[in-house]
């Protein structure tokens, strides 16, 4: 079931989309309280063997290629990297979830934004919370397409097709079917333009930085299962056990595909 609603026209410069993950979590499963003697898990998620060269994409193919040229290879090309690496092999943009908890500390999540600049979406690995919107703000002085996908285990659905960015934008809500957590965005106008996002329902996440670094804070002493997960590298799942006060390091490796 795809469920798409036009609200209107912003007055930014904008698109929102509200990305409602259907039968992830009722509103209100997930509780807040104080949280006494929290634990913390910390660690370094790193990338071992080649790294897979950048996707090309001939500007002369697309429009508005003299604007989108101002970032390629200098040969006429848009570099799509999708997977980053950083000193010692740390890997960027690996989203590390805390599964399953339903109590803990508060979960103040604000509206996820992404940025269409110089023909690329920024940041390229996004994360948004379950029935909370995604902000895309159009920089650019050209239009951008936005189409969306949703994936699951089954496969991939069109989400949301609308029509070109301009500088006034417009308002869609998407109803997403059950069990989607992964959707991607890309410019039907520049296919160069990509990135992807990751639906939360709860505050014990974090995203890895260039050093491949994360830090998950004031968890409640337990047993938890753990999800790591890059848009490219594929899914990694551990299972620790926290004590109150405890630091734990977990250290993570993807291999390259």
């Amino acid at each position: 079931m795809i469920r798409m609603i036009k609200t209107g026209l912003c007055l930014a410069v904008c698109a929102h989309v509200v990305m409602a993950m259907g039968g992830q979590m009722e509103a209100g499963a997930y509780e807040s309280g104080p949280v006494t003697e929290g634990a913390v898990v910390r660690g370094t998620v790193t990338f071992n063997g080649t790294v897979p060269a950048p996707k090309e994409f001939e500007l002369r193919r697309y429009p508005d290629r003299e604007f989108c040229g101002a970032l390629s290879d200098g040969q006429g090309h848009r570099l799509l990297k999708e997977v980053t690496i950083g000193p010692d092999n740390g890997l960027k943009d690996v989203v590390v979830v805390v599964e399953g908890i339903e109590r803990g500390k508060p979960f103040t999540f604000t509206d996820a934004e992404v940025e269409a600049s110089l023909c690329q979406f920024l940041p390229f690995v996004t994360v948004v919370s379950d029935k909370r919107r995604v902000t895309v703000f159009n920089r650019d002085p050209v239009s951008h397409d936005i189409q969306g996908y949703a994936y699951d285990q089954a496969g991939v659905d069109i989400v949301l097709h609308r029509p070109a960015l301009h500088t006034s934008g417009t308002t869609d809500i998407v109803q997403l079917v059950k069990g989607r957590k992964v959707f991607t965005m890309q410019c039907g106008m520049h296919p160069y333009m990509q990135n992807w996002g990751y639906a939360i329902d709860n505050p014990y996440y974090a995203v890895t930085d260039l050093n491949g670094s994360f830090t998950i804070g004031d968890l409640p002493a337990g047993t938890y299962h753990i999800k790591a997960w890059h848009p490219i590298l594929g899914m990694q799942e551990r299972v620790i056990t926290v004590k109150p006060n405890e630091t734990v390091t977990l250290d993570l490796s993807f291999e390259a595909k």
